[in-house]
């Protein structure tokens, strides 16, 4: 017999030997873990110094969590108010800053002064007269001094921007620093009856107004389309500011029309709405949406824009109908460019090549022919336009980075989407040499 036989019969003695049952094997593996679990618990020490740092939202079948949860916003808000400057301490503080100026003809205050004046105060004045905020003021005068001009209108904007907040943050009803398309409608529904170049408007158009003013908030601060805004993105924006000018009783016409939540500039655009709903049934269809603006949209675009936006039945409502408008009224900002750019991806690719440009190109052309022009425009001169004006980081794709970055991204959506775009940019030298000549 070879050694080889030998051994494994010997290794199979052993084993018959130290053999071991299943029962046996579980009840030897369960020891071992409670040794390990026992030493592991010795072993280790619970940490108290971190505090808890989440609360979950109460839903809506824990009505005293909600109640608690309410009632202490509430606590928290009015306390956030509380050190705020009113009315009368701001006049105090603007008499104490007159009398504390250098000269009643420079209006200059110097630092040594500037802290008198955040002494005589009191402490509601000591968070806004800082040193650093004095440094910040310095407009390079050889003293050192800062105009008391700019010093109380940094305070009143900064008490401004606070209260703001806090009003802002009442219609939170999560609490989570957002406010929501339904809170935003509150918001601005409750601010109407403040707003007295707003008093001439019908209560039936109510509705239609605040869903006007709302959309701009969600269109250009809403950049993940969530259907929320950051509080602290309504007041960096000049939205807001916007919105409460039409307080100002003697706003002018031309500024008016120039502010999207003015009562001529909801009017009008609504007045649009209506006169292209011809089948008055509140929606917009394809052929209707046909007459926007100059009528010039070209019918690739609007096929796409129904293909991408939210519609019903095929038809479009009023809240799309404004994204639109809002889009191709502000077609150079980052927001509008998003929107439209998602329309031109027909591939969905994230990227716009010739094959892209040329499908809506196409029909500017049919346009061209239309219009009883002779005159023919080669797709490969504008498209090597189109990509001369981007610059794209790649020769042949435009991303929507390439096309916010050029600068010319208005530019390049109207000649691909409109006939009138591609028009006014192939006569734009006939067209700004025109006031010249008036001249």
């Amino acid at each position: 017999m070879d050694i080889k036989a030998i051994l494994k019969r010997k290794i199979k003695k052993l084993d018959d030997e130290n053999a071991v049952t299943s029962d046996e094997s579980i009840k030897i593996e369960d020891e071992i873990f409670q040794d390990l679990l026992a030493k592991w618990g010795k072993g280790t020490k619970k940490n108290k110094d971190i505090p808890k740092f989440f609360s979950k939202i109460p839903n809506e079948t824990e009505p005293l969590r909600q109640k608690l949860r309410e009632e202490s916003r509430s606590n928290l808000l009015k306390r956030k108010s509380l050190p705020l400057l009113d009315r009368n301490e701001l006049n105090d503080l603007w008499i104490l800053l007159d009398q504390h100026q250098t000269s009643s003809e420079e209006q200059l205050i110097s630092y040594n002064d500037f802290q008198k004046v955040a002494q005589l105060a009191g402490p509601k004045v000591k968070p806004y007269f800082r040193s650093c905020m004095f440094a910040k003021l310095q407009q390079g005068d050889p003293q050192g001094r800062v105009s008391i001009i700019s010093l109380f209108n940094y305070v009143m904007r900064k008490v401004w921007l606070d209260q703001t907040r806090v009003g802002l943050s009442v219609y939170d009803s999560n609490g989570q620093g957002y406010l929501t398309e339904t809170e935003l409608e509150n918001y601005i529904t409750d601010l109407l009856p403040t707003l007295c170049q707003l008093d001439g408007l019908e209560k039936s158009f109510h509705s239609f107004y605040v869903c006007t003013a709302v959309r701009k908030f969600l269109f250009f601060l809403d950049v993940v389309r969530a259907n929320r805004v950051r509080i602290l993105d309504i007041l960096a924006c000049s939205f807001l500011d916007d919105l409460l000018e039409l307080r100002d009783e003697d706003l002018s016409k031309d500024l008016q029309e120039q502010n999207w939540f003015s009562a001529p500039s909801a009017l009008r655009i609504y007045g649009h709405y209506l006169n292209l709903d011809r089948d008055h049934n509140g929606m917009l269809s394809k052929s209707e949406l046909s007459g926007y603006g100059s009528g010039t949209l070209t019918q690739p675009f609007l096929d796409r824009v129904f293909q991408t936006c939210l519609t019903y039945g095929g038809e479009m409502d009023y809240k799309t109908y404004l994204d639109l408008v809002l889009a191709l009224e502000n077609r150079s900002e980052p927001q509008a460019l998003t929107f439209l750019f998602k329309i031109l991806d027909i591939k969905g690719c994230g990227y716009l090549d010739a094959f892209t440009l040329n499908y809506f190109f196409r029909a500017i052309q049919e346009q061209i022919k239309l219009n009883g022009s002779d005159q023919s425009v080669s797709f490969h001169d504008v498209k090597d336009e189109l990509f001369d004006m981007v610059r794209p980081k790649h020769p042949e794709k435009i991303t929507l980075a390439d096309l916010i970055a050029c600068g010319q991204g208005d530019t390049f959506v109207s000649i691909l989407i409109e006939f009138h775009g591609f028009w006014a940019y192939e006569h734009r030298e006939a067209i700004s040499s025109e006031p010249q000549d008036s001249i």
